[in-house]
């Protein structure tokens, strides 16, 4: 396997990326800071070997750290998928001051079947699903079960650790196995206006989804 980029190297590159200009609350919109994104991919690549060469799928993408990131670390082909235009619209503008080539970017809803001529077709899936507060309670679920149908190996997923039980629960009734391979602390700030405290620290789970056979 080639040398890996630093880690301290991959969150300064991701540092520098633009962000959401007007996060949408409906989409639930917020950023996965540099250090848990540089984090996440660190581990799946020296841990796994999950980003070198292989062919990747980015879920709910928004302006695309996970996405440059596994780039930067060697990944074979990217595709990153938003719902949202204005999102991917700033993930263009990263794209082009990264130079990153092998990054496709489609807007679509990840949750709508239409894209299931993919199913068990990605190495890798990456994804930091909506939360599933307010008015979109289960959809991490949903976000985790999509990524699971899409994928042929592994679904790497960041689930608040309050959820724990219940997302290895729901594992389990897909057949597939489950592990908990990191715990981050993720520094939400006050992104919306109905957001009382400056920042929240939420303890957050880097989930390991796998097929029986992978």
């Amino acid at each position: 396997m080639s040398a890996v980029m630093k880690l301290k190297t991959l969150q300064g590159h991701l540092q520098g990326l633009n962000g959401f200009s007007k996060p949408k609350i409906q989409f639930e919109q917020y950023e996965t800071p540099a250090h848990i994104a540089a984090i996440m991919l660190y581990t799946i690549q020296t841990q796994y070997a999950g980003l070198e060469d292989k062919l990747i799928l980015d879920a709910g993408c928004g302006p695309g750290s996970l996405s440059i990131g596994a780039a930067l670390l060697g990944a074979g082909m990217v595709t990153a998928m938003d719902i949202d235009d204005d999102a991917l619209n700033i993930f263009q503008c990263n794209l082009e001051e990264n130079e990153t080539t092998n990054i496709n970017a489609l807007q679509c809803d990840f949750l709508n079947s239409s894209i299931f001529r993919w199913e068990n077709y990605f190495d890798t899936v990456l994804m930091n699903p909506p939360f599933g507060t307010k008015n979109n309670s289960g959809i991490d679920m949903k976000f985790l079960h999509m990524g699971f149908t899409l994928s042929c190996d592994s679904v790497y997923s960041l689930h608040k650790s309050t959820t724990r039980s219940h997302v290895q629960k729901k594992i389990k009734e897909w057949g597939g196995k489950g592990s908990v391979i990191a715990e981050l602390r993720y520094d939400l700030p006050a992104t919306y206006r109905f957001h009382k405290q400056q920042s929240r620290d939420i303890a957050v789970d880097l989930w390991q989804v796998q097929h029986p056979h992978s």
